[in-house]
């Protein structure tokens, strides 16, 4: 099938999925758009008359035959019924972030991948920059020495209006979460990646600028790696003016520190230089990916039990902040 154009069909056409949408349909990628199906039907009839494709419910979409794969781009707490119910239907899944919003639900994914025998990736497009490669085999190499501690900032601004722009939004059933599971999961998942499995986190936030939602609009973060090293994580929508995000990794061999993605600071014991980094659609590399995955049958570079573990993160950190104490990632 991907010898020609593999099929797809686009399941939830808001925001983001409008963008899996032209992403699907540029000439460049080996990818056709067949059909999208959306909770608003009138939603879903729209963008299918826009791009020239048919309009399905979710149940019609997944019985078609000319379907190979499918985006799933839902609330993220809806995640696991739909994307069990594709990998049943045979189809491979490329599912927005997170997997879903709690361990449980991500379990039942993995079940369904499993016994499907199909790819599902779960959008994580970050671990896609060029910088992310090098800072990943730069820590895996030993040209930072051993990693003893890294801190993340995600300081955004979002306003009363945005939490207010859909009544799923700021809810634990379908947003699974605040800053740290709807903004930060990016941020986590590319923390695990680089540096490791986590064994314990301390959380304390709540909700400081916002109304009328029940999750948190700030937590900040204190987590243990199962290689000793530190971690102090901060995710928050409170911060007006939207600061850039900001990774640092500290080691005694070296140091690295992110400003929106990009390299800014890179010093080693070995005085290793800094190569050039081509800039590149971050999102389209991540679609290459998932083709590239089901082509030549191999695992994606985002898995679902990556995946899952962003979400045994967050999991944990909302338990400790709710309890007070130290919490294990399940």
């Amino acid at each position: 099938m991907t010898a020609a154009r593999l099929r797809f069909g686009v399941i939830g056409v808001g925001i983001i999925g409008r963008q899996h949408v032209d992403r699907i349909r540029q000439d460049d990628i080996a990818t056709e758009l067949v059909a999208v199906a959306d909770s608003s039907a009138e939603a879903a009839r729209a963008i299918a008359s826009d791009y020239g494709v048919e309009a399905e419910t979710v149940d019609g979409l997944l019985v078609r035959e000319d379907v190979d794969a499918v985006v799933i781009a839902i609330p993220s707490g809806l995640h696991a019924d739909v994307a069990v119910a594709a990998l049943d239907a045979g189809k491979h899944v490329l599912l927005e972030k997170p997997i879903d919003v709690t361990v449980d639900a991500a379990d039942r994914i993995i079940a369904a991948e499993r016994r499907s025998g199909k790819v599902l990736s779960v959008v994580s497009q970050r671990r896609f920059l060029p910088e992310s490669g090098y800072l990943r085999e730069s820590i895996r190499s030993g040209a930072l020495g051993s990693i003893t501690s890294a801190t993340v900032e995600i300081a955004l601004w979002r306003t009363q209006e945005y939490y207010d722009s859909g009544a799923w939004r700021g809810t634990w059933a379908l947003d699974g979460g605040g800053a740290l599971m709807n903004q930060g999961v990016h941020l986590v998942d590319l923390a695990l990646w680089l540096l490791g499995d986590v064994e314990e986190v301390h959380a304390y936030g709540g909700l400081l600028a916002h109304e009328n939602i029940e999750v948190e609009d700030t937590i900040s973060i204190t987590a243990r790696f199962a290689g000793g090293g530190v971690l102090t994580f901060l995710a928050s929508t409170t911060a007006y003016g939207d600061l850039p995000i900001r990774m640092a990794i500290m080691g005694d061999g070296g140091s690295a520190v992110t400003v929106a993605g990009k390299i800014e600071h890179f010093v080693t014991a070995e005085q290793l230089d800094l190569p050039a980094f081509e800039p590149n659609d971050m999102q389209c590399a991540q679609l290459l990916d998932f083709l590239g995955a089901i082509e030549n049958a191999r695992d994606p570079l985002v898995t679902s039990t990556q995946a899952r573990a962003a979400v045994a993160f967050i999991e944990a950190a909302y338990e400790s902040m709710r309890s007070g104490k130290p919490v294990q990632p399940r």
